[in-house]
Order: structure tokens, then sequence, then C-alpha cells
């Protein structure tokens, strides 16, 4: 039977539309047709081969049970558990100084030493004031037991001599500042004089810090620091150190907020081992673990679509995507709680969701690590002993 061609409505053949002899494109159009016809038949109700969707490559994870904790970072400097400043405590010329920054000292060492001539010449007049003191003191103790002198004159030779054991007493002890000491075991930070300077009362000398415990001193805010407790474990990291993980102990909370910030303080000390690794004046930055709670379901991040309120996940059953909404809860290390909607060991799809309806058959590309593989029929899990 003859085909009309030019009574075929709706075909366009080179920008027209066909009214006499049938375009090239106009003839492959009505062979597909025809064609069509034959693979309807051949393939039955599914519309043929050419009717049926591709399965949607994906690649799936078992859910699985966890510990998860919402964490809170936050940065903060290396600091000495205690810093003093040294300031002298009399005045003159500095005859040496006998450190510098970074020296180690013991308690008691010495730091510089100032020129103390002067206070040496004053104490050798008070040596002999005092001298002439307690001699004339003695005589009137002897006078006024054989009632020779009167009681005021024995007073007065009495008050001559403590006056002359006090300035004794005093110089003796200018004398020793002059010799600068260190007043804790430690580092010296900052030398701010040298040798030849004059300096008065005062004066700030050095800057010594104890080492033996560093700490981080930071901010945290008020809505978290009522989880945190002395003694739990935080997590330090710093610039200098990339991608290394120090263990600290929270050694205090402060008991008030700063007003201006709202900020708590709180103050982390590094464990022994790592204050061997870190000077004061690192930037640190610190991560403190807050609503720990163990024996969740997981999932990780990519598995989770929807926004906010109306998430969900695809769940491979039978070979087919199933859409399950889900009600999550906190989110660490790119892994999300579960609340409900989901149990372990259940398979979800992390990769290829975007885009995925529900129902849709599916080509799981599974690794071994995943636990599931892909056949005829569907998925089905791998026994570990198996997989190994």
């Amino acid at each position: 039977m003859k085909s009309d061609v030019s009574k075929a409505p709706g075909i366009r053949a080179r920008g027209r539309w066909s009214g006499g002899r049938p375009a090239a494109a106009v003839v492959m159009a009505l062979g597909i047709a025809a064609c069509g016809g034959d693979g309807g038949a051949a393939g039955g109700p599914g519309g043929g081969r050419g009717g049926a969707a591709a399965p949607t490559p994906v690649e799936t994870i078992a859910a699985e049970t966890g510990a998860v904790s919402r964490g809170v970072t936050v940065s903060g400097v290396v600091e000495p558990i205690r810093t003093v400043g040294v300031n002298s405590q009399t005045s003159g010329a500095l005859l040496s100084v006998e450190v510098e920054e970074g020296d180690v000292l013991a308690e008691g060492g010495i730091l510089a030493r100032v020129d103390q001539r002067e206070l040496e010449a004053q104490l050798a007049a008070a040596e002999a004031g005092f001298q002439v003191a307690e001699a004339a003191f003695q005589r009137a103790e002897q006078l006024r037991e054989r009632r020779v002198i009167t009681l005021p004159e024995y007073e007065r030779d009495r008050t001559a001599y403590a006056a002359a054991t006090a300035q004794l007493d005093q110089l003796r002890t200018r004398i020793g500042y002059a010799t600068v000491r260190s007043p804790i075991a430690g580092v010296v930070l900052a030398k701010h004089v040298e040798a030849g300077d004059v300096v008065g009362n005062q004066t700030r000398l050095f800057t010594l810090g104890d080492v033996s415990t560093l700490v981080v001193r930071v901010g945290v805010s008020e809505l978290d620091v009522v989880e945190l407790n002395v003694g739990e474990a935080a997590h330090v990291s710093l610039d200098a150190f990339p991608g290394r993980v120090l263990e600290g102990r929270i050694r205090r909370v402060f008991p008030s907020a700063d007003p201006n910030t709202r900020l708590v303080p709180v103050e982390v000390a590094l464990d022994t081992g790592a204050g061997r690794l870190v000077r004061p004046g690192f930037l640190a930055r610190i991560r403190f673990d807050l609503a720990e709670r163990a024996d969740v379901v997981m999932v990780p991040g990519g598995a989770v679509v929807g926004a906010a309120g109306a998430q969900s996940v695809f769940v491979v059953q039978e070979g087919r995507a199933v859409r399950r909404s889900v009600e999550t809860g906190l989110t660490s290390e790119g892994r999300v709680e579960i609340l409900s909607g989901l149990t372990a060991g259940e398979v979800v799809v992390v990769t290829g969701n975007n885009g995925l309806r529900d129902g849709a058959e599916v080509r799981i590309m599974a690794g071994p690590e995943s636990g599931v593989i892909s056949t005829s029929t569907g998925s089905r899990r791998i026994p570990a002993e198996a997989g190994a």
C-alpha cells in the first residue's frame, strides 16, 4: 500500500512544512515510526526495549552505629602557666646582665647585678653607728641595775640601739637587692635592659615564664561552656604542626564571663609530652566535644538529601531506590546522626542520589568497603567473613 507522505501532518523538513515530495528527515521519521510499531508488538505492553529507562548508577553504604558529639572550636595563644615580671628594687647602674632570652633558670638564679658601692659605704657607716649604740645600751643596762641613771636616760640609749639595728638591717637588705635573682624556675621570655643602663626603683628588667606546664586560654560561649568540666579532654591543633592533633585537659573554667564579649575564659593545659614540642606564642585551635552520645545510627552526610525539616535518604530495596523520610541529629566528621526513619544495617545511597526518583531502578557501583554487591535481582549484603 502506497503512503501519501505529503499528507502527513506535523512533520517539518528543512525549515518548512512539507507539502510535496518528502524530504530525507520526513522519510527517516516515518521509518522510525514504522519500526516502532514492530518493536512495540515485540516488546509487549512495556513498549519494547527502547522505552525502558536505564538503571541509575549509585554508590551505597550500610548505616552503622557509632558515637557522635557536637564540637566547638576556638582559638587562642599558647602561654606559660605563670608569667612573672622582674623589676629592679633599687636604683643604680647595671654592672652586668647575666642572661639572654631563652635561658633556663632555677629558682634564685642570678639575672643581673646593680652597682652597690654606694650602698656598701652606707652599710659601713651604719655598722659603726650600730657598734656605738650597742655599747651605750649595754652600759646603760649596767648603770640602771645599780640605779645610777634615771629611767628616761636608760630608755634613750635603748631606743638609739633599736634604731641603729633597724638601719643596719635595711641597708643589708638593699645590698641584697643589688643582685637581681629569679623568683621562679623558668625561662627568660624577654630582657628589657642591657649592661650599663641606669635603672630606677621598680624599673622592669626581665619577663620570666614557668614553662613546666603550657596552657591556652580561650573564650567559650555561655551556651557551650555549661557543658564543659574541669579534667575533660580537649583536642589541640597548631599551625606549626599541620595535621597533628595534640591532647590537653581543661585545667579550669573561670567563674564569670567577660562583660564585653560575653565569653567565659577556659584554660586548657597541654599534656607534658605535647608541651615539649610547643613554644609560648604559638597559635592553637582548641576543639571541645560537647553532647557526646554513643550507639546511634550514623550515615555519611552525602546520603541525606533535602532541606532541614524535610530530609530523607534513599534506601536500596530489591534493586530500587526507596525514598525514606528521616530525622537527623548531630553532625560529626562528615557523618550525620539519624534519630528516626532508619535502622543500622540498611543500605543507603551516598553517591548518585541527586535527581534520583522514588522507586527508580539503580545499579550499585559497590566497592569492597561498602559491603554490598549488585546482582540481577537487586543487591545483598556481604558477610564480613565472606568479604575477607
